[in-house]
């Protein structure tokens, strides 16, 4: 029933009205009645003495029973809202004009009495009433027969029966009807005005709920902005709502790398299958050829085919440690080392691997270093795994003769290391796409020798040390990768 939220705050917003109304009502009740009180002893803080003068309640300095019974019958008659009791000097109650079956008393308690008889004037003074156990009343009180020879007190009750119940006090007060009318109807248009101002507050609450069933419903794709306002203005709706828009931004963009990351794998099963099944259906055919021929081939044969298949099971080799290393760099199962490096030297070890299949090409690699190349903070294994990678990649890409550069110097605090081929370069549209897994130019010079891990590979690497593989390439003027390393920070090592 009180399942939305305008609906919990209007019965939150009428409770609270009808508790106000409910306090009002018995503060009203209870300051009227102390009011009451107040002015009814004010009024008649003389009525017991006056009795007793105009009576004729004291003769030759005693009490005049009769006319004493006689005050007794006139007033219950006349005035029923007076209750008159005659004490003695302990507060025992003698006689009343009361009914006697109506007084619950013996005793009424002096202590008022005496505060009375001493002038205090903190009305309403309130003293036992008879009538009742432990209720207390305005009076009025005199000594008699006279204040230099008491024998007792005339106790004169106030408003003896018309405090007794709310519906009697109601009854002598316009003013209280009045005012709780008035009461009733400032509180019902106060909650209706409250209710019209909730429905008005909650009205951007209930948009906001629409946008997030909105944003459910298109399957968290599409979401129009809740929010315009800029940051740090508005209240605290709009603080929630810019909150939902920068959430909902970024669950879009957790989705579309999901559906890229899952395009990806798909793409990368695909080319696994493709790039393990030729080989393998390589290797198996010469094998199955050696064991089935092998007593008709010659010598040469046999070595051509132990060749291709040794071949074949190197290029699988490469490919599945290819593929690990990716998946390590991916989990980030494998963090840098860092060390100080010179690098130029690490450059000049790893070119030299390469000299052999330069030469074999007719090709050259130069390495050149600026002077004064500071050291950098780097993981030798790793950035050694770049660099054999680019410089593979670069000759893999030059044509037969060509050359590969690596010119190394300063940029900014680090040192930046490139690697530039003499291919035919790559073209714009494929230039976006070099560092994706098993992607492979037209243009490449490789044939099936790679599976296309490895620029991949060189481009998590360097991302793992803070840094970025970048590329430029221009159709046929060869393609540069390079990268910049930190300087070390303390450095005063030269390469």
């Amino acid at each position: 029933m009180l399942r939305t939220l305008y609906a919990k705050l209007s019965v939150a917003l009428v409770a609270i009205v009808l508790a106000i109304g409910v306090l009002y009502a018995v503060f009203a009740l209870v300051s009227t009645r102390h009011y009451l009180e107040a002015a009814e002893q004010r009024l008649n803080r003389d009525l017991a003495r006056d009795l007793v003068a105009d009576r004729n309640l004291v003769e030759e300095g005693r009490i005049n029973e009769p006319a004493l019974k006689d005050l007794f019958h006139d007033y219950m008659v006349v005035n029923p809202s007076i209750e008159i009791y005659l004490l003695d000097l302990e507060g025992r109650i003698l006689s009343f004009s009361a009914d006697p079956g109506a007084v619950k008393r013996k005793y009424v308690s002096l202590g008022p009495v005496r505060a009375f008889l001493a002038g205090e004037d903190d009305y309403p003074l309130l003293g036992d009433d008879p009538r009742s156990h432990d209720g207390q009343k305005a009076f009025s009180v005199t000594e008699v027969p006279n204040e230099q020879s008491p024998d007792g007190y005339l106790y004169v009750v106030l408003l003896g029966e018309r405090v007794d119940s709310i519906a009697a006090l109601l009854d002598t007060s316009h003013i209280v009807r009045y005012s709780g009318f008035a009461l009733l109807v400032s509180l019902g248009v106060g909650a209706l005005a409250g209710l019209v101002v909730l429905r008005a507050m909650t009205r951007r609450l209930r948009r906001f709920t629409g946008h997030i069933d909105q944003f459910r419903a298109g399957d968290f794709r599409a979401s129009e902005p809740f929010e315009t306002s800029a940051p740090g203005d508005g209240d605290e709706i709009a603080q929630l709502g810019r909150a939902y828009d920068e959430m909902a931004a970024r669950i879009r963009e957790q989705i579309e790398a999901l559906e890229r990351t899952d395009a990806l794998r798909r793409e990368m099963v695909a080319h696994v299958s493709h790039d393990l099944r030729t080989p393998l259906a390589t290797l198996h055919g010469y094998i199955e050829t050696l064991k089935l021929k092998d007593a008709t081939l010659s010598p040469a044969e046999r070595e051509r085919y132990l060749a291709v298949a040794l071949d074949q099971s190197e290029r699988l080799r490469r490919l599945v440690g290819d593929l690990f290393e990716l998946a390590k760099l991916d989990a980030r199962e494998q963090t840098p080392e860092c060390e100080p490096v010179a690098l130029a030297e690490l450059v000049s070890d790893v070119a030299q691997k390469f000299r052999l299949e330069a030469e074999r090409r007719g090709s050259t690699i130069d390495v050149g270093a600026g002077e004064g190349l500071p050291m950098v903070e780097a993981d030798i294994a790793l950035v050694e795994r770049v660099l054999e990678n680019l410089i593979d990649n670069a000759l893999s890409h030059s044509p037969d003769g060509g050359a590969v550069r690596i010119p190394i110097g300063r940029d900014g605090d680090g040192v930046r290391v490139t690697v530039s081929d003499s291919g035919p370069g790559i073209a714009p549209e494929h230039l976006p796409r070099v560092f994706d897994r098993f992607y492979q130019a037209g243009n490449a010079h490789r044939g099936n020798a790679h599976a296309g891990l490895g620029l991949a590979i060189a481009k998590r690497i360097v991302e793992l040390h803070g840094a970025r593989l970048e590329v430029e390439s221009t159709p046929g003027h060869g393609t540069a990768f390079s990268f910049r390393l930190r300087a070390r920070a303390s450095a005063g090592k030269e390469a």
